[in-house]
């Protein structure tokens, strides 16, 4: 059974720094193809970057030079640097790990506000 989960939101100043994780178990991480989405409220669900195996990262425009997403095959952990972070940020943030179909975890409020 695939799980993910995430972890590393929280409310954060405009201009500030998280780290999101996304811990993944059930399935060979080394080999998943992984993504980070967001909602925000009233929107639908958008990619932010994506990341094949041992292949390099695929961001949105609006996110791009601002995020970063690694990985550590040895964790089986996913994660997304944010910085430079605006109140347009502002969502939830989920994780996904394609494997036999598509795995989403449970989400992370990320809240950029004064």
């Amino acid at each position: 059974q695939v799980q993910l989960v995430e972890s590393g939101g929280g409310l954060v100043q405009p201009g500030g720094s998280l780290r999101l994780s996304c811990a993944a178990s059930g399935l060979i991480f080394r080999y998943a193809y992984m993504g980070w989405y967001r909602q925000a409220p009233g929107k639908q669900r958008e990619s932010v970057a994506s990341m094949a195996r041992g292949g390099t990262p695929n961001y949105a425009d609006s996110v791009k030079g601002r995020f970063t997403m690694s990985r550590d095959n040895a964790k089986n952990t996913v994660y997304l640097q944010m910085n430079s972070l605006k109140p347009e940020d502002t969502a939830v943030y989920y994780c996904k790990a394609l494997w036999d179909r598509d795995y989403w975890g449970q989400g992370t409020q990320v809240t950029v506000s004064l």
